[in-house]
């Protein structure tokens, strides 16, 4: 299958399952016309598929391009666990596959009381995810965890992009934005 037909197919399932028109009030508070749930289309057996082939190759293309060494990928919990898993699952069939993780949104309150979770060694050169940016925020907390933890953020693989000044956000902290749809290639 080519990366058009897997984008193509990952659209038509993302608009079926994920987006909804109406009035929303979004985790920023803010109110929209369009709410996407990610979440629903990415622990969707075909929807994993999907987003793991697409992502792994959008990832490992942006890893070349760059001349990059990069040892994980993953971001804030719950938006971006099963989009890292796919993208990680899928890269296991190349070379270099990378590792996963997960941010929690507080240190763990036993044990070690780790903040990151998986596998991630600080230091890690890593991709963060998000699966859908508005103000960018969820990214943004994601990234000072783990820029504390030694990390060095090569970039951000979003699923969809609401094209509300996140991306903006996140590019003026200094970490690259790609996403894989946008508002208006979601919507066209």
């Amino acid at each position: 299958m080519s990366n058009d037909d897997t984008r193509s197919q990952l659209k038509s399932l993302l608009l079926e399952k994920s987006v909804r028109t109406g009035e929303f009030t979004l985790a920023s508070g803010k109110t929209s016309d369009l709410y996407i749930d990610c979440r629903v289309t990415a622990m969707d057996p075909v929807g994993a598929t999907l987003i793991g082939k697409l992502g792994w190759e959008t990832v490992k293309a942006e890893i070349q391009k760059q001349g990059l060494d990069v040892q994980a990928i993953g971001g804030m919990t719950l938006g971006a666990d099963p989009i890292s898993l796919a993208v990680g699952m899928t890269s296991a069939q190349d070379e270099k596959p990378l590792q996963v993780f997960t941010v929690r949104k507080e240190p763990k309150g036993h044990g070690k009381g780790k903040q990151i979770e998986g596998n991630f060694n600080d230091g890690d050169t890593i991709v963060i995810v998000d699966d859908v940016i508005t103000t960018g925020g969820s990214t943004l907390k994601a990234a000072d965890v783990l820029e504390a933890s030694g990390a060095k953020i090569a970039f951000a693989l979003v699923l969809v992009d609401r094209e509300e000044g996140g991306k903006e956000a996140i590019e003026a902290r200094g970490i690259p934005v790609i996403s894989l749809y946008s508002r208006s290639t979601l919507l066209d």
